[in-house]
């Protein structure tokens, strides 16, 4: 079926706004954290893997670095144990690591690997523990109570944070032209395995790896101001303004803390954008418009 002039001008158009970007983001790296609605509608999965593919199609080296909670915490369920949150963070002694390590680095990072190979790319999955990737730390949180005259310290188990990244096996898989897919699994000097947040782990590779941007796809829209309007175009001042004044709180502190550090450490840009839209990261990439909230420092 032959385009209609109409549908002709579209194309031309959507196809000519794209090749400035294109052309500016040739041979640079893009770290995308994958997670939320775009991991689970089978329409937006299939989407983005698609993305991924022309990402890299025109030049561009996309590094994927996913979560999957809801589906650790799917798998937990049916195998009869119970899921204990302290402060958005999953207690997680060792059985429940091993279900982690399970889910992260098996059926959800294979299934990405699958999605993008089927579309066309060359994709190849990885935890923390391979190539020595990600060297974690255990992480404990403290906290104050007016029962207590000192502070409790609560330990997570095998939570951790992002103690060290050596990302020569990530550059490697770069240099021949395949695109990897990191789980956030590191880990530590005392060779346990470590649950890490995927944001964090996508800040952190982002700046190790020197990449032109670092997109955080979300089930909102971006950041959203005390009017619920989406703020597009901010500088790491603004942000900044922001924490103080209360209108970043919640769930988006941990997120924007993310995307400040990264551009604070080196990274061109970060993009907190809406994972619940389709080719999302394209539009946000390739259009003047985007899809979400860019961070510049």
């Amino acid at each position: 079926m032959s385009l209609t002039p109409e549908s002709a001008k579209n194309v031309a158009h959507v196809l000519t706004e794209a090749m400035p970007y294109i052309r500016r983001f040739y041979g640079k790296t893009v770290v995308i954290k994958y997670g939320g609605n775009a991991m689970v509608d089978e329409k937006l999965k299939s989407g983005f893997a698609r993305d991924i593919v022309l990402m890299k199609l025109v030049g561009i080296n996309p590094v994927v670095v996913h979560g999957g909670g809801p589906q650790i915490g799917h798998l937990l369920e049916r195998i009869g144990k119970e899921s204990t949150f302290v402060e958005g963070m999953r207690v997680t002694d060792s059985e429940t690591m091993d279900v982690v390590e399970m889910v992260l680095g098996g059926l959800v990072n294979k299934e990405i690997v699958n999605l993008i190979t089927h579309h066309g790319g060359r994709a190849v999955g990885l935890t923390g523990k391979d190539g020595n990737l990600i060297r974690a730390r255990k992480m404990t949180i403290t906290r104050s109570s007016p029962e207590l005259d000192a502070s409790e310290i609560i330990d997570l188990g095998h939570v951790g944070e992002v103690e060290s990244i050596d990302a020569s096996v990530v550059k490697m898989l770069d240099d021949g032209d395949f695109i990897p897919v990191i789980a956030p699994i590191g880990v530590g000097e005392d060779g346990h395995s470590y649950n890490i947040n995927a944001d964090l782990v996508a800040g952190r590779m982002a700046e190790v790896l020197g990449a032109e941007k670092l997109m955080l796809l979300t089930n909102t829209k971006g950041l959203l101001d005390k009017n619920g309007a989406l703020l597009t175009g901010l500088g790491a001042d603004d942000v900044d303004r922001l924490i103080e004044d209360g209108t970043i709180h919640g769930g988006m502190l941990p997120k924007i803390r993310c995307a400040l550090s990264a551009v604070h450490n080196g990274v061109s840009a970060a993009h907190i954008i809406d994972g619940r839209v389709g080719h999302a990261v394209l539009l946000e990439l390739f259009t003047d418009e985007g899809v979400g909230t860019l961070i510049r420092n």
